[in-house]
């Protein structure tokens, strides 16, 4: 598909949206991008802004939107705790009153739309590595539920939109994507410990750092969002989009410290409540429908990443002399 469809990228001003939107542009579609600006920056749009085929709409999706479009990607959602648990019930309007505006318009428009799920909705997981077969162990009431279940329910309603409807939908779930335009004070764990490596502070690790995650580099990760959207109509997902490489808290820390040659320490505190102690996407799936898979690995990536955010607390640093 692309050519000359019409593409809406919601949470378009985002982490993820803006690269997507970048490579929407460079396959030859039209392009409009949707963000409230929460947590997109229209700095993550500075290299496409002017772009003839590129619009940017401010709009916050809880509310319905009229445009005409081919295909969906709705990836509007504040994606890490600090900021999905400032509002949480907003993160949750956001998840669920968003992908039913997102899913209505689809269906009037007979759009293909897909879901930017999460490998949150796995919780704290008993199965390990994770399948998309696995249902789960998630706390419905707990600090993170507004992300985890606000997830689990946009994609009950997507696929009931598909039986019910008809709709051509797309579900991916998103495991921990790091690279260059992640927000400095995301509270998310790469740019958590470059941001404080670069600026030589001690390097928090909460818990005993054993806990594990698997970081998917951004290129790869829309990559596979294309490829998905791309795929069969046969093929609905959920697929799960991630790096199998499984590192610990502690790996994490000790390659950023390397990597940025900072001589920050390593300091530790109290694991937050609901904080899955493993995660690793098992990607077959992804691989047999969609011939899919990372291909940069976790150094490549980081040193990408250090020099954006090294580029950014540059900049700040020279604002502030």
């Amino acid at each position: 598909m692309y050519g000359r469809d019409r593409v809406l990228v919601t949470g378009g001003a985002g982490f993820v949206g803006s690269h997507l939107c970048e490579r929407l542009l460079e396959r030859g579609a039209e392009v409009v991008c949707v963000d409230n600006f929460f947590t997109g920056a229209r700095g993550n749009l500075m290299p496409i802004l002017d772009h003839p085929r590129f619009e940017v709409i401010r709009h916050d999706v809880t509310f319905p939107l009229y445009l005409e479009v081919d295909a969906i990607y709705n990836l509007a959602c504040p994606a890490s705790p600090v900021h999905y648990q400032h509002d949480p019930v907003q993160t949750t309007k956001t998840s669920v009153h968003g992908a039913i505006n997102m899913l209505g318009l689809a269906k009037r428009t007979r759009a293909k739309i897909l879901q930017a799920s999460t490998s949150e909705v796995y919780g704290d997981p008993e199965v390990h590595p994770q399948p998309e077969s696995y249902w789960g162990r998630v706390n419905p009431i707990g600090p993170r539920s507004c992300y985890d279940e606000g997830k689990r329910c946009a994609e009950t309603l997507f696929f009931d939109y598909h039986r019910q409807h008809g709709l051509r939908i797309k579900v991916a779930r998103i495991f921990n994507t790091y690279g260059p335009r992640m927000h400095p004070d995301d509270g998310r764990v790469v740019s958590n410990f470059i941001v404080q490596a670069l600026r030589g502070a001690p390097l928090t690790i909460y818990g005993d750092g054993s806990q594990t995650r698997s970081f998917c580099y951004v290129d790869d990760l829309v990559d596979g969002l294309m490829r998905l959207m791309d795929s069969d109509d046969t093929v609905t997902g959920p697929v799960n989009l991630g790096n199998p490489g499984e590192f610990t808290m502690r790996q994490l820390a000790e390659l950023v410290i390397e990597l940025t040659g900072s001589a920050s320490r390593i300091t530790h505190l109290p694991l937050p409540q609901d904080d899955p102690r493993q995660r690793q996407p098992d990607i077959r799936q992804a691989g047999e429908k969609l011939g899919w898979a990372p291909t940069v690995p976790l150094r490549e990536g980081l040193e990408r990443t250090i020099a954006y955010f090294d580029a950014l607390l540059g900049h700040e640093r020279m604002a502030a002399e």
